[in-house]
């Protein structure tokens, strides 16, 4: 297989939160030969979420808010996820730390790397960075609830871990980088 990839031409479709193109690329096949293809790409940035957990009460923070996509498919528009946010020029560790207090008002506090994952990568340049940290019961700083001048209205939930991980396989929790860190921290308590 080539690795061989040739840009030929990019067609700005929209640049308005993010940046939405058209690209017309060239690449090597698995058979020696090559194909040219079109494709739309999306690029709003990448990210960091974090799950929050409390080993001694053995609880996870989670957050609901309104997400437009998964109403236009048909599915809740609340969804239950792990606080995540842009990068916007941040580390990613910082980044988590930051939409940790915004969404939920705790401190995110010695925070592991889990991974680096693409969340669709056919479509999005998104990679999200994704923690598993901690924090303290009743010790909320705020609210919590995400920034209001972003239009954010964010519930902060506060479940057992086995609650929150039950609603993987019961459908509550769909959202992709929520699922991997709910799995990764049931990795780590084996």
């Amino acid at each position: 297989m080539s690795s061989s990839v040739k840009i030929n031409s990019v067609t700005q479709l929209s640049h308005n939160w993010g940046r939405f193109d058209n690209y017309s690329v060239t690449h090597g096949r698995r058979d020696g030969g090559e194909q040219t293809v079109l494709r739309e790409v999306y690029d709003h940035g990448s990210a960091a979420a974090v799950l929050l957990h409390a080993p001694e009460t053995d609880t996870v923070i989670l957050t609901r808010q309104f997400r437009l996509p998964p109403h236009l498919n048909g599915d809740p528009a609340w969804l239950i996820e792990v606080p995540a946010g842009l990068l916007d020029g941040e580390a990613p560790e910082i980044a988590a730390q930051r939409e940790a207090l915004e969404e939920t008002g705790y401190h995110g506090q010695d925070l592991v790397l889990l991974c680096n994952a693409y969340m669709s990568p056919g479509s999005l340049t998104e990679k999200c960075a994704c923690f598993i940290g901690r924090y303290t019961p009743g010790q909320q700083a705020h609210n919590g609830g995400g920034l209001e001048h972003e239009g954010e209205d964010i519930e902060v939930l506060e479940l057992g871990f086995a609650q929150a991980y039950g609603m993987i396989a019961s459908g509550a929790i769909t959202d992709a980088k929520t699922i991997m860190l709910l799995q990764g921290l049931a990795l780590q308590r084996r």
